[in-house]
């Protein structure tokens, strides 16, 4: 049975603690391919057919400058799609937050689907593209504010490292599935230049699916997830950003702000960066990258469930501690290798492409609970939200980074300083911040407590 609770719409279904749990958890690993698939579209779809939007004739590091502020923009539209719905999730509540961010880049998704290229909007086409992207990555940034809190809410504090990696495991599904339907694809509508096939309309095919996917999301959710019984029954605040940003947590906020950075860091040098510079400065095709990058996806999504009992067995702290350093040392290593000999063997690419990503992933299996454990009820979608995209900023610019590095060292090489980096401030980030894995959120409501 369902039932409306006031003006909330809140659906309350019938079943079992367990029920509700399992529904939520599913939905928000639902809700994460559903987003990742729509965040990594530009990376794997767009990139052959980036030359339908833009003049011939521009240098292969414009294209790839442009090629990276649309997958950029995304990410910088995230903070303000936290701070919004972030606000929204904590005030009225997780599910109807999820449900008006869903449906809002479910439509821009198939707003994208439907852009005309250069030959008929000149400039135009690409500035719309990238504002639409920026709409995108608002709703997006929306949407698990509040479906991944609701989620973890709904898990019992032993299964949290595994129902966090469970979600999670969208992220190189999505990963996978939208390079794997890129490479069909490729091969139903050959890409060249300007009025090929796949530049004209192959492309157009997985935005249409992504949006179609968002829309049975939004069903899922408004037919099946009940709010959040943890939220109901908890102190409300009426200004959530505000106690975000003062006192111990906004202390706990800069700290995870040093986490998420690294994590984003590390995100864009390979996943972001990999296919511009491979295919746009070492003139090597996008196929063999995306069957690297599926690859390594596919690997990761099996690991994910057995990263996230790691972290339940000996904590989130150390586990993302070692992530960093995987990073820092045989990623940047394998990114060396895969420059420095400028490999044209599509074997011996694909299997470099797919170590550097089996490294880069691992955090994506830990961060949630790590985020939700770390403030309490009344702020967790706020805090949730603004700690997981409000680091989206800096990385989110790594485009204009790798140009400025550039002038110093050949500019193949400067995702791997990024890369570095990255690695570096998760470790760093990880090591300044508390442990979290045997935090009781009934506890951590009561002053004092956790």
């Amino acid at each position: 049975m369902a039932r409306q609770d006031g003006n909330l719409n809140v659906v309350r279904v019938g079943g079992s603690a367990d029920l509700a749990a399992r529904r939520a958890v599913q939905a928000a690993c639902l809700g994460f391919f559903v987003d990742m698939f729509d965040v990594y579209l530009p990376i794997a779809a767009l990139a052959p057919a980036l030359i339908y939007f833009i003049p011939a004739g521009l240098s292969g590091t414009t294209q790839a400058t442009i090629f990276y502020v649309v997958f950029a923009v995304t990410l910088i539209g995230r903070p303000l799609g936290a701070l919004i719905f972030g606000y929204f999730g904590d005030v009225l509540g997780r599910r109807q937050t999820t449900l008006v961010s869903v449906a809002g880049f479910a439509v821009v998704t198939l707003l994208i689907a439907l852009l005309p290229g250069y030959e008929v909007w000149g400039g135009f086409a690409i500035a719309a593209l990238i504002v639409l992207r920026l709409l995108d990555g608002i709703f997006i940034g929306g949407a698990y504010t509040a479906a991944n809190p609701l989620a973890m809410e709904y898990s019992p504090k032993h299964k949290r490292g595994l129902y966090g990696a469970l979600i999670h495991v969208g992220y190189p599904a999505a990963l996978l599935c939208a390079s794997l339907l890129t490479a069909l694809m490729l091969t139903v509508a050959p890409a060249g230049d300007a009025s090929s096939p796949y530049a004209t309309w192959g492309w157009r095919v997985p935005f249409v699916i992504g949006a179609l996917l968002s829309g049975a999301l939004f069903f899922y959710y408004y037919w099946l997830v009940p709010e959040s019984e943890l939220w109901r029954s908890a102190a409300k605040s009426t200004a959530p950003l505000k106690e975000l940003f003062s006192g111990a947590d906004l202390r706990r906020l800069g700290q995870l702000f040093i986490v998420m950075t690294g994590a984003w860091l590390t995100l864009n040098a390979t996943v972001g960066a990999l296919p511009g510079v491979i295919n746009a400065v070492l003139g090597v095709k996008s196929s063999g990258v995306n069957t690297g990058i599926l690859i390594g996806a596919g690997i990761s999504a099996v690991l994910y469930p057995l990263i996230g009992l790691l972290s339940q067995t000996f904590g989130r702290r150390p586990t993302i501690a070692v992530i960093g350093l995987l990073n820092l040392i045989p990623a940047c290593a394998f990114y060396y290798v895969l420059i420095a000999s400028g490999y044209r063997d599509p074997t011996t690419l694909i299997i470099l492409v797919a170590l550097i990503m089996l490294f880069s992933l691992p955090i994506w299996a830990v961060h949630t609970p790590y985020l939700a454990e770390s403030f309490r009820t009344g702020i967790r979608s706020s805090g949730y939200g603004v700690s997981y995209s409000l680091a989206t900023i800096l990385p989110g610019l790594y485009s204009l980074y790798m140009l400025g590095l550039g002038t110093l060292m050949p500019y193949a090489y400067t995702p791997i300083v990024l890369l570095a980096l990255g690695g570096l401030f998760l470790s760093i980030g990880a090591l300044a911040g508390q442990e979290t894995k045997e935090v009781d959120f009934h506890r951590q409501d009561v002053p004092g407590m956790a």
